[in-house]
């Protein structure tokens, strides 16, 4: 699930004549995947820390007076979200299991505390197409190195 801790995605996966590396296609797919994927997050931690620290919402009560639950699910968005990116930005294994881990956590969350988290239709239909995105390209990169 992801590519190695080794960044190999990155110098390619097959070696040519005079040990040149080539970076196939559907990893190099994977990699810019992972990237674009890596900003949203890297945004939407950063959202969160924005709600702890107050920035931008007048209309909202402070961080620190609302519900204990809330404030414990921001934070551990705030920092699940931003280590995520990095590690997506990293391409590495770690990077997509902490992403994954990221986004089921939201959409069980939405089920169980709609009123702090939530979620439309489209938004968990999105969720659910970047998941299977991730595993299809992810499949095939891995099936185009063997």
């Amino acid at each position: 699930m992801g590519l190695g801790m080794d960044g190999e995605a990155l110098r390619g996966a097959g070696s040519g004549e005079g040990g040149t590396k080539v970076v196939t296609r559907w990893r190099s797919g994977l990699v810019w995947f992972l990237r674009l994927l890596s900003v949203f997050w890297l945004a939407k931690g950063l959202l969160a820390w924005a709600v702890i620290f107050g920035v931008g919402s007048q209309a909202q009560p402070p961080f620190e007076a609302r519900l204990l639950t809330y404030q414990a699910i921001i934070v551990y968005f705030a920092v699940i979200d931003l280590v995520a990116a990095v590690g997506l930005w990293l391409t590495s294994t770690w990077g997509g299991v902490l992403w994954l881990l990221a986004t089921l956590s939201q959409l069980l969350l939405s089920f169980f505390f709609p009123r702090i988290i939530p979620l439309t239709p489209w938004l968990v239909a999105f969720y659910i197409g970047l998941i299977a995105l991730y595993f299809l390209v992810t499949w095939a990169a891995e099936s185009e190195a063997e």
